[in-house]
């Protein structure tokens, strides 16, 4: 079996501390230019047709609608399951929203393709928008 040096397991890990370090530049040189970003899967307030952002402008657009307004985002994850050129991790993500007044509670399965080329072909979020937990933050 080759050896791969980038497994998508590990752009994820990249994905995610790019996240957590609000590092825009960063995150978006992870994506090929024609990688898909559906968080979440399907119809939601980020997405409303469910199509998911297709390319790197949307991606962008993406980032500074729904992931830049925040004070911060953190990763738990609790598993992690790295198959071919994807990986789906289990786990929560922690939200404080903008204002700094509520933390969002997600609870989900992410999944990270890889194009084989060291770039994320598509990131997935599987998480039911109505059951996200809006808690005071402390």
């Amino acid at each position: 079996m080759p050896e791969q040096t980038c497994t998508a397991r590990d752009l994820a890990r990249r994905s995610q501390a790019a996240v957590t370090a609000k590092n825009r530049t960063a995150w978006l040189s992870l994506f090929a230019p024609d990688a898909v970003v559906q968080d979440p899967i399907g119809p939601s307030p980020f997405d409303p047709d469910g199509t998911g952002h297709r390319g790197l402008q949307a991606i962008a657009a993406f980032y500074d609608a729904v992931i830049a307004p925040n004070e911060s985002i953190t990763f738990e994850i609790e598993g992690s399951y790295l198959c071919g050129d994807e990986v789906a991790d289990v786990g929560v993500i922690r939200t404080v929203l903008a204002g700094g007044q509520h933390l969002a509670v997600v609870h989900g399965v992410y999944t990270y393709r890889s194009n084989g080329a060291g770039q994320l072909a598509a990131l997935r979020a599987f998480w039911e928008f109505d059951k996200a937990e809006l808690i005071a933050a402390k």
